[in-house]
């Protein structure tokens, strides 16, 4: 166990050489086009709606397909007994671009530190932010689809439109899935672990015995 105990402890402490710190960077900088790309697109499509009712989810808005899609997808919920979709009342739009951010800076001090424990630390906050954001954005489309006005127009069981995938609601096809902002979100996690295997290949080349075969 002691040896295991050590072995981990040398693992975290292995520097982090200038590729890998190259890679960080270049794994920084695509939080920007994060910024300025749809995560999330759902659509809805109907014989009333042919072309579709297009909403794109930003980090920090959403934006109609076509103009006048989010008056025609409110006008659908009122029918159906949900409340209109309002980008300002959505709390992820306040929070999301700020949680990136953080991404960010904290990618800019492992370049900078450059241990392995710190990129471990960066991927996992990284991979639990886009996690806690599906979980968040899935929690808030539930609360959508079950918070129905029993008087409404349309009488609906309750249900929850799809974070990915497509549903049936009283013969409109609601269908849901990510954008580029969000494969570039899934990218940047794969890029750090490749830093991390530079760098780990090059400290084991160096400290292991018999481990040339890493090159």
């Amino acid at each position: 166990m002691q040896r295991v105990i050590i072995k981990t402890t040398e693992f975290f402490q292995i520097p982090l050489d200038l590729r890998s710190r190259l890679i960080i960077f270049v794994g920084a900088l695509l939080f920007f086009p994060v910024f300025a790309l749809p995560l999330w697109q759902i659509e809805f499509r109907s014989e009333r709606y042919p072309g579709g009712l297009v909403l794109r989810i930003y980090s920090h808005t959403l934006e109609e397909g076509k103009p006048g899609d989010l008056l025609e997808i409110n006008a659908l919920n009122h029918y159906l007994g949900m409340r209109p979709v309002e980008p300002e009342e959505i709390a992820q739009f306040r929070w999301l671009p700020f949680l990136l951010g953080v991404c960010f800076i904290l990618a800019l001090r492992t370049m900078v530190l450059g241990t392995m424990s710190r990129l471990i630390d960066l991927f996992v906050l990284a991979v639990y932010l886009g996690l806690f954001a599906l979980w968040s954005f899935h929690s808030t489309l539930s609360s959508y689809g079950h918070s129905l006005n029993p008087f409404a127009t349309i009488r609906v069981d309750p249900f929850t439109p799809p974070l990915l995938g497509e549903i049936n609601v009283a013969h409109v096809a609601i269908r849901s899935g990510p954008e580029a902002g969000a494969f570039l979100l899934g990218i940047i996690p794969l890029v750090w672990v490749a830093a991390g295997i530079l760098s780990w290949k090059t400290w084991s080349a160096e400290h292991l015995p018999g481990a040339d075969y890493i090159r």
